[in-house]
């Protein structure tokens, strides 16, 4: 084969190759995050939260996005009350998860005290930025506490999909230049309404407002609905969804997010509503009934422990099985009890074509 034949076929697969690696690095992946509801509030009020993750998008500061380094694990961005007036916040995502910066530092099982220990020792060392007018936060007030060790109140569903290296650079770009100034109302500004606004970048017009079954409140399980079906009919989006467990010791286990008809038919609200406008309450009711029941296409799905979150941004998935131990956290606050489960790898499948 002739010498420049043989220059001219290398430079072809060089090039290939060259390609091949940058569509790979080009490809990400972003999951609206679903976090149930817990303890009075979650009673009062069980729609629960809504916040973002980004593989790619990494927080330099908890109120500025950069480029992730390789190995970082991303970030979540949520709209959040009480933070020095800031209407989002970025936290990375083993912190805003358990209140660690690692897996193996992750506690099986956690009381009360062991909680504030963690949260109050991650802030002491990386939130000081936040200024210190932000306070701890309490049931009536948020504050810096609800931005990190989130699965020790309540369990996450994850709607992993793919973005493109251009929407996460126009999505840094717009948050960053933007004026984060808080914007929050429970009602019509509130957390699954940031949440909405960003899919919409992705996805333009998908997540309308609607006036049912929501009453015109934009809710965590209404926009992660209308996700699953955008998906059905666009399998380039690829949807892939996890359950992110709670870890237990802390509070009582969260329970399932409802639509706003939903929680006012499910709890008291329902016979004091009956009682003084029977009208109002029959509407509610068909209006729940007819529109208000969201498919639960996540019940089924496969679960990630702190050891396998890489799933969320498909990188290689665990460590083996051998190093399984050494995820029980040094700094537990109680002993696992008899019996408890332990941390194991576990495979997983894409999840949502079984569970629709």
């Amino acid at each position: 084969m002739p010498l420049t034949r043989v220059r001219t076929i290398f430079c072809v697969l060089s090039v290939l190759v060259i390609l091949g690696f940058s569509s790979l690095r080009s490809q990400a992946q972003a999951a609206l995050l679903m976090e149930e509801p817990y303890g009075l509030f979650g009673t009062l009020n069980p729609t629960g939260h809504a916040a973002i993750y980004f593989s790619r998008l990494c927080a330099e500061t908890p109120v500025k996005l950069r480029r992730c380094e390789p190995g970082e694990p991303g970030a979540v961005i949520a709209r959040y009350q009480g933070i020095a007036g800031y209407d989002w916040v970025a936290m990375p995502l083993y912190p805003y998860l358990y209140a660690v910066d690692d897996a193996a530092d992750v506690p099986l099982r956690v009381n009360r005290d062991g909680v504030l220990h963690l949260r109050r020792a991650y802030h002491d060392e990386h939130m000081q930025s936040l200024g210190a007018k932000v306070h701890e936060g309490n049931f009536v007030h948020g504050g810096w506490a609800q931005l990190i060790g989130v699965s020790y109140e309540r369990k996450i569903y994850a709607f992993r999909f793919d973005t493109t290296e251009e929407q996460d650079e126009a999505l840094m770009g717009r948050l960053n230049d933007s004026r984060n100034h808080t914007q929050f109302n429970l009602l019509y500004s509130n957390c699954a309404d940031f949440a909405r606004g960003v899919m919409n970048d992705y996805f333009p017009h998908v997540f309308t407002r609607t006036f049912f079954p929501d009453a015109g409140m934009t809710t965590p399980r209404q926009i992660t609905s209308k996700l699953v079906h955008y998906a059905k009919k666009h399998p380039e989006t690829k949807l892939s969804i996890f359950a992110i467990p709670q870890i237990p010791g802390y509070r009582h286990l969260s329970h399932a997010n409802m639509s706003v008809s939903g929680s006012l038919m499910t709890t008291a609200y329902a016979i004091p509503i009956a009682i003084f406008n029977p009208y109002l309450a029959g509407g509610l009711f068909i209006d729940y009934l007819v529109r208000g029941r969201f498919p639960r296409s996540y019940e089924h799905c496969p679960t990630l422990e702190p050891s396998e979150l890489a799933e969320l941004n498909d990188e290689p998935r665990f460590p083996p099985a051998s190093a399984a131990p050494a995820l029980q956290s040094r700094v537990t606050s109680t002993a696992p009890q008899p019996g408890a489960a332990t941390i194991e790898p576990i495979a997983l499948k894409e999840a949502i074509g079984s569970h629709e």
